[in-house]
């Protein structure tokens, strides 16, 4: 498969599942690997096409941010417990990611975690949809700083490649008694500062990257990242849409389904 195929399809799954309860990274290490893609030279790709996803988060609730940031301004206090909720999610992934960073990068070269995080994520969904029952939708700004901090203390079980940060933020919602629609929101808010905190960190790590050389060509990352925002732009609100009178379990079972073949497939392989 030639590269730039390989750039938009990739694009493509980044945008079609980051904001799922899926793992975007854990699906684009199992597709690198079963591609025979060195991951070493897509790493730099994996990061710049994140920012496409973040960016479909921004355009797709600009009125509501732009908002809110007129309302910080005003000192409404309605914008204000927005922010403090977002920033209170944010602070155990910012404070754990900076600590754990080395012990993340090793796993991010095993597609044998990711597919053993995918089918454990899918069971503790479809436990979490049986055993809590869906609770009203009072959005963000509702939401106590308690379960801001707790929902972000959920969140920093992504760190393990295949288990989804949008899934550890929903599910840790779930649990605190949070509505459907208001969670999945909330993990779409918490992305955008957790994934460009993540996003920076690594850029910051990659000397080639910040002398504006890449692995990939930049033609190809332009692409993927455009890719992954036209798409994740679409996946938003059809997923908000779709999780509000349904749930979550058919992503548990997709969960339990990719894990379990790819398993198969490793062991075979």
């Amino acid at each position: 498969m030639g590269t730039t195929l390989s750039a938009i399809l990739l694009g493509v799954l980044e945008g079609l599942t980051e904001f799922l309860p899926i793992s975007s990274t854990g699906h684009l290490i199992l597709a690198q690997a079963f591609f025979g893609y060195d991951p070493a030279q897509w790493s730099q790709f994996n990061i710049v096409i994140q920012l496409g996803a973040i960016l479909a988060v921004i355009v797709a609730y600009r009125k509501l941010f732009w908002a809110t940031g007129i309302g910080v301004l005003r000192r409404e206090a309605q914008a204000l417990r927005f922010v403090r909720n977002i920033l209170l999610g944010f602070l155990p992934a910012a404070v754990i990611g900076l600590f754990a960073k080395d012990a993340i990068d090793v796993m991010l070269a095993s597609p044998t975690v990711v597919a053993i995080a995918l089918i454990v994520g899918g069971v503790a969904i479809l436990f979490v949809e049986r055993t809590i029952r869906p609770r009203p939708d009072n959005g963000v700004a509702a939401l106590s700083m308690r379960t801001a901090l707790a929902i972000g203390l959920f969140q920093c079980l992504a760190m393990i490649p295949g288990t989804s940060r949008s899934a550890s933020t929903i599910l840790g919602a779930l649990a605190m008694g949070v509505g459907r629609k208001t969670a999945a929101e909330f993990s779409f808010f918490l992305a955008v500062p957790t994934m460009l905190g993540a996003a920076t960190v690594k850029i910051l790590d990659e000397p080639m990257l910040l002398a504006g050389e890449a692995t990939i060509g930049w033609g190809e990352i332009a692409l993927g990242f455009g890719a992954a925002f036209l798409v994740a732009l679409a996946v938003i609100r059809a997923f908000v849409a779709y999780v509000s009178r349904h749930g979550f379990a058919p992503f548990a079972w997709y969960r339990i389904v990719l894990g379990g073949g790819a398993l198969l497939w490793l062991a075979l392989g």
